[in-house]
């Protein structure tokens, strides 16, 4: 069976990497609009209509403004934006943290974002598991090739080459704190501190786990235990298990596209019972275009790593 898929916003960097990813596969026919229809209203409806499935890539309001043009037809959605991760009726485009089942029979899918995907791969599993407490103030600590802010923050890196290290949200009121909170099951937001630094691709997300949190001095092998456990049969993500640990993690300036994502628990030492919680994506594969091919894939009943770089 073929399957119909528009591509809203094909010419940005999250729809680019998406049709990239379905060239040449025959289970897919795209609908693609010429240069001088991509802002045609009449002819955005006209594909989101047609189509079995729709991918939106697209800023937050036109994203929103695509959904209502798909009223009235059964085309399924997947939402790459921020607009929909909390929204009423959609379900939320993490298979391994919400359930494949659940990604299957959605109508309305809004993918993770890329932050978040790091953080609640790490923290959602081990508070369902009662290893940590839902109402503590977490932090996170991350940081993103630039190629997640969109052409505006590329063309700035690219352009301003004395750039060694960006920090933002500074205001500390990040637009993915919301699905942080909700999908993890927090009893509050986390304060997050995200930046960027000049590669064009890559993710680390770091989340310290201080000794009052866990209940003894040997608590983080159960932490990664647990990680282990809940990700036993993934074909995408990865545990790093002591003692095969890298002693360091380290973002390359020009990685090849990846679609997995690879987990790790540092335990301080029976001294210091801390821990810090690691995790490493693409911000453009599993942080957004290969999410987005995954829940495409297990949407259609295909293998869901078919077409994804692992």
């Amino acid at each position: 069976m073929t399957h119909r898929v528009f591509i809203d916003g094909a010419a940005g960097t999250t729809g680019l990497e998406i049709r990239d990813r379905l060239t040449g596969r025959e289970e897919f026919d795209l609908i693609v609009l010429a240069d001088a229809e991509r802002k045609d209203t009449g002819k955005r409806r006209e594909a989101l209509h047609e189509a079995d499935i729709a991918i939106l890539c697209l800023p937050d309001e036109a994203a929103k403004e695509s959904a209502k043009l798909a009223e009235g037809s059964d085309t399924r959605i997947i939402d790459a934006s921020s607009a929909h991760r909390v929204a009423e009726g959609w379900t939320y485009g993490f298979p391994e943290i919400i359930g494949h089942e659940r990604i299957a029979n959605a109508r309305l899918i809004s993918n993770p974002g890329c932050y978040p995907t790091g953080f609640l791969a790490l923290i959602a599993p081990l508070v369902k598991a009662g290893l940590l407490p839902a109402d503590w103030p977490y932090t996170v600590n991350a940081v993103s090739g630039y190629s997640g802010g969109g052409n505006a923050l590329i063309e700035r890196f690219e352009a301003e080459r004395d750039i060694a290290f960006r920090a933002y949200g500074l205001g500390l009121g990040h637009k993915h704190l919301a699905e942080m909170q909700a999908y993890a099951r927090l009893s509050f937001p986390p304060a997050f501190s995200p930046s960027v630094i000049p590669a064009h691709r890559g993710m680390v997300v770091d989340v310290p786990i201080p000794a009052p949190l866990l209940e003894d001095r040997n608590s983080a092998p159960m932490l990664e235990s647990e990680l282990a456990s809940v990700y036993a049969d993934s074909s995408l993500i990865t545990v790093l298990q002591y003692p095969d640990q890298p002693s360091e993690i380290l973002l390359r300036r020009d990685a090849e596209p990846w679609d997995g994502m690879e987990l790790a628990v540092y335990g301080g030492g029976p001294e210091s019972g801390q821990a810090r919680l690691l995790a490493r994506l693409d911000n453009l594969g599993k942080g957004a275009s290969g999410a987005a091919i995954q829940n495409l894939n297990i949407m259609c009943g295909l293998p869901e790593t078919a077409g994804l770089r692992l």
